[in-house]
């Protein structure tokens, strides 16, 4: 599977994030969720992380809310 890098404005400044088309339709679907802009969810994962790139911070997000939504379903 390829990756679809696309280009986001974070704290002001521009920066690139290339992720799988799956995890890019989740995020999309979860800002979507949240009522938010992609760049303010993206802005609050980026705030949250420390050393970590920002792409895998993205992902290990998006499986936590996965996974979260899963566990209230059960």
């Amino acid at each position: 599977m390829s990756l679809i890098k696309r280009s986001l404005s974070l704290a002001g400044h521009r920066t690139s994030i290339s992720l799988e088309p799956d995890f890019w339709a989740e995020l999309d679907r979860l800002a979507r969720a949240e009522g938010r802009s992609l760049a303010s969810l993206v802005g609050e994962i980026d705030a949250g992380r420390e050393d970590e790139p920002l792409a895998s911070s993205v992902r290990v997000w998006v499986l936590r809310q996965l996974r979260h939504t899963a566990l209230q379903k059960d």
